[in-house]
């Protein structure tokens, strides 16, 4: 029940976003930033191992031309030859309510430039009291 009430408030925040090329970037909570800031920091070092740790057990990633990875063992390793770049993620919106949030938002590479795609990251705080990624879905702003 709690999924589709989840659910839910996700179809509502996003369908009463309107239209713009370049949404507005909002500050998180420092528990939701977190997430991000060590996302990017993983990514830089090209760590499979730290990336893999940010998800639930039974997170997933939902790259584009791609099928779904499910699990952290399968994360580590479809993330063993990624990232190594300067990794820049900001955040268009955001909702937690109990143990369950998202994250939406876009990245970039360039610190002066557009963002050149966005995400959507569902959020599960687990029993240490701190949020996790329970799916990573991604695409590039392609023209």
């Amino acid at each position: 029940m709690k999924h589709f009430l989840f659910l839910g408030l996700l179809l509502t925040v996003s369908l009463g976003a309107t239209a713009q090329e370049h949404p507005e970037r909002i500050a998180l909570p420092d528990e939701l930033d977190r997430v991000l800031r060590d996302y990017e920091q993983g990514w830089r070092a090209a760590d499979e191992n730290v990336l893999a740790a940010l998800f639930t057990p039974d997170g997933f990633i939902l790259r584009p031309g791609q099928p779904p990875v499910r699990g952290r063992d399968n994360i580590r390793e479809a993330y063993a030859d990624a990232g190594g770049g300067g990794l820049i993620l900001t955040a268009y919106d955001y909702a937690a309510e109990g143990n369950v949030g998202f994250i939406i938002g876009g990245y970039r590479y360039n610190p002066d430039g557009p963002d050149t795609g966005k995400y959507t990251l569902t959020l599960r705080k687990l029993e240490d009291g701190r949020w996790y990624i329970a799916s990573d879905m991604d695409n590039h702003n392609l023209r």
